[in-house]
């Protein structure tokens, strides 16, 4: 068995056992039983629009862990300037050069998560979220909470954006297309449905 697995599995049971993961935070789970795809699970931390959204993750465990990070992206989407909107990648230092081998699964984990409550705008992977997020931070509230609320089960939702959406879904659009337009485009109805007729 390799020295990553062996990592892996001891990191895996901290994560299991630890606090966070009582108290219903950070959860992981095995795709494969030889250690190499992991599912982690973070719940949305309080007071930020994620709040009430549970989050699932691909976690890729290279061979040369702990060498190397392990390769994480968000499955369930989400509307956040470190994160793309469209594949899940994640811009945070401790998963490119700013890792160390003394991290573990659960350090990443809550790192994301608290990724989650502290955007960095200016280092973003998504353009347009950090747009918004800088020069229209209730939009960009607003928008992150319908994503949260439609893709990770939190409770709350902006009636006048869900409206939107109704209306273009009404024309036949697809709804995550109509989603992501509207999102991209401030939620002006027009040039979302511009953008949807142009893709």
């Amino acid at each position: 068995m390799s020295a990553a697995v062996e990592r892996i599995k001891r990191e895996f049971k901290e994560v299991l056992k630890s606090e966070e993961t009582s108290k219903n935070q950070i959860k992981v789970d095995l795709v494969d039983e030889n250690f190499t795809e992991l599912k982690g699970e973070i719940a949305g931390p309080p007071d930020t629009p994620y709040e009430g959204g549970r989050y699932q993750l691909e976690i890729k465990i290279p061979e040369t862990y702990p060498f190397n990070p392990p390769k994480v992206r968000f499955i369930t989407k989400i509307w956040h300037p470190n994160i793309s909107s469209v594949t899940g990648a994640i811009c945070l230092d401790i998963l490119k050069d700013q890792w160390a081998a003394a991290m573990t699964l659960r350090t990443v984990l809550l790192s994301l998560q608290a990724l989650l409550a502290a955007a960095e705008p200016d280092d973003p992977q998504d353009a347009v979220v950090a747009n918004q997020y800088k020069q229209n931070p209730e939009m960009f509230k607003q928008t992150a909470g319908l994503w949260s609320h439609v893709y990770a089960g939190a409770p709350v939702s902006s009636p006048d954006y869900t409206r939107k959406i109704d209306k273009l879904c009404a024309m036949g659009f697809d709804k995550n297309a109509v989603i992501a337009a509207l999102s991209s485009k401030s939620w002006d109805v027009e040039t979302a449905t511009e953008l949807l007729l142009s893709n």
